[in-house]
């Protein structure tokens, strides 16, 4: 029987939050160093125009501003969540527990995960390579949680406030009842359907994955192949 973690990746394909990963892809590099992102900036780090990348956002949906009008988040968010994500001591978060597997290896650092299960309240942290690997979990019998996406609609309410970390198989047993379509699955395997999701945003977006860093003892500046913060475009 085919699962959950085994057509994520097809039926999110390259898009999951509903915008083109030539612009998702700079968004996430440019939100991980924990500042608000104009669309200037991301304009010019995804070699588009500003136009155009406020109709691809417009058009995502889901994605959270400041005041001032800058892109807080669009599944990398400066709001507090339930998944608190740490990488090169920015505290960041996660619109669900995918995206702490995902996320590394699209900006190429280790990153340190703390997820809160809805369940129990219990605290599952899991340290994450720049790879996107699972190196560390606590507990040890931490799982995930997953559904199938509903489509069309936002991404986020029908896909990511469903997808959780438990402490184990009988914390998400309360889940599991009143959601009887989804699925639980170990961290390894989540990460492996989360590798797939990252590899093909990268592919698409036709950006090479960023030389991977331990964030514990990575330089204070970004990366070269992230994009950096630079003036705007005069034309938009």
């Amino acid at each position: 029987m085919t699962t959950q973690h085994e057509t994520l990746p097809d039926r999110l394909g390259s898009t999951p939050t509903g915008i083109a990963p030539g612009i998702h892809v700079p968004l996430i590099r440019l939100l991980a160093e924990g500042e608000p992102v104009t669309i200037a900036e991301l304009a010019a780090a995804s070699a588009q125009l500003q136009d155009a990348v406020r109709e691809a956002l417009e058009a995502a949906g889901d994605a959270e501003y400041d005041e001032e009008g800058s892109i807080i988040g669009l599944g990398l968010t400066l709001r507090p969540t339930p998944h608190r994500f740490t990488v090169a001591g920015e505290q960041l978060y996660t619109w669900c527990a995918l995206d702490t597997l995902i996320f590394p290896a699209l900006i190429g650092k280790a990153a340190t995960v703390e997820s809160t299960s809805p369940t129990s309240g219990t605290t599952i942290r899991v340290r994450v390579a720049a790879d996107g690997t699972a190196a560390s979990v606590h507990p040890s019998t931490a799982v995930v949680s997953l559904v199938e996406p509903d489509a069309p609609g936002s991404v986020r309410s029908s896909f990511c406030n469903q997808v959780h970390y438990f402490a184990s198989h009988a914390d998400a047993q309360p889940w599991i009842d009143a959601h009887p379509g989804g699925e639980i699955v170990d961290v390894a395997t989540a990460h492996r359907t989360g590798a797939t999701m990252a590899s093909a945003l990268l592919d698409a977006a036709a950006i090479p994955a960023p030389a991977a860093q331990d964030s514990s003892c990575a330089p204070d500046r970004a990366p070269a192949t992230a994009p950096t913060r630079t003036a705007p475009h005069s034309c938009c």
